[in-house]
């Protein structure tokens, strides 16, 4: 029998949840919303857009903008009832499948911004000439094919209406949600992550050589003073790159580390919700399950919305400087308007 103190912890967790999509969803939204599109504008400033690594932050930021406006704005509107994903087939699909494209392009921006940071700090010369704008524009446009190939599955497999899942458009079947979750775990979360992880250290082992090396290059620079001059100023040239090298490998490094928090919950909670599917279960089990999905599921929309804040707050004196520029030129040509 179904007792007063599950019929309470049922209604709880239910309004828990309904205010977790009205308010907590609202914030998200526009914390990564102001975020990415800050991003977008200090980026794309002269200074900073010629840098590959940098053009591949816009490129995800411009991502996440995409991830955000259609994966939040449906949580946002289910809190009050008013989710047209849930009833609609066609928008249901269309929706699920702009979010899985544009989140796993703009985690495998960034990871590919960590083997550009590998590319730059190799000792190798043909290697350094790997990274150019040019390749990461090509990057970004492989990247964005292949996710949409990796996700065309999601327009067979999700349907509205569905009463046996934690959201109303969902996977249409077990299989389906399987080859989804298997799809989203390997390749939007475990590989960016992986391949972030293994150029990261790849990329500190290399910076590690580099103070040897510049050394004897000082000490052959020093034999004749004309190369020595005309060396310096390629030498100048080279140290203001590495500042904004140095600030990009570190903001890397934790988005690496926030993305794994943020976006792995969900990966765990989806698998486990697949392999119980058949399960008979009493109704509070479903509530707890249900409302554990929809926290883990808001997780991932955060860590769509923090690379500007972390950009700002740990990526050194570049970004802010640039980002008080451009503050400073749009509130002079408003005042002079």
């Amino acid at each position: 029998m179904f007792s007063t103190t599950d019929t309470k912890s049922v209604e709880l967790l239910n309004n828990i949840s309904i205010q977790f999509n009205r308010y907590f969803s609202i914030f998200i939204f526009l914390f990564g919303m102001t975020g990415n599109i800050l991003n977008c504008f200090v980026l794309s400033q002269p200074t900073l857009r010629v840098n590959p690594c940098a053009y591949l932050f816009l490129a995800s930021s411009i991502a996440n903008v995409i991830s955000i406006s259609f994966g939040l704005t449906t949580r946002i509107l289910s809190g009050w009832n008013i989710d047209f994903t849930d009833t609609h087939g066609l928008i249901c699909k269309i929706r699920v499948f702009i979010m899985f494209v544009s989140r796993t392009t703009a985690f495998w921006l960034i990871a590919f911004a960590t083997i550009d940071r590998w590319f730059t700090s190799c000792f190798k010369y043909q290697r350094r000439k790997l990274s150019s704008l040019k390749n990461s524009q090509r990057a970004t446009w492989c990247i964005t094919i292949l996710s949409i190939l990796f996700y065309c599955q999601v327009l067979y497999c999700y349907e509205a209406n569905i009463s046996t899942a934690p959201l109303r458009c969902y996977g249409r079947n077990v299989k389906c949600r399987l080859l989804t979750d298997i799809t989203y775990a390997s390749v939007t979360v475990f590989s960016p992550i992986l391949i972030m992880s293994i150029f990261g250290f790849m990329t500190i082992s290399n910076i590690r050589d580099t103070y040897s090396v510049s050394v004897l290059e000082r000490r052959i620079f020093k034999r004749n003073s004309e190369k020595h001059k005309t060396l310096s100023l390629t030498i100048g040239q080279r140290e203001r790159w590495r500042k904004i090298d140095r600030y990009l490998r570190h903001v890397l490094f934790i988005q690496i580390i926030l993305l794994t928090i943020f976006t792995l919950p969900q990966v765990i909670v989806k698998f486990y919700m697949t392999s119980v599917a058949h399960r008979k279960k009493s109704l509070l089990h479903i509530t707890i399950d249900t409302f554990i999905y929809n926290f883990v599921l808001l997780l991932t929309y955060a860590a769509s919305g923090i690379p500007f804040y972390i950009y700002t707050l740990c990526g050194g004196s570049i970004f802010r400087t640039t980002l008080m520029t451009l503050l400073r030129m749009m509130i002079g040509k408003i005042s002079c308007r």
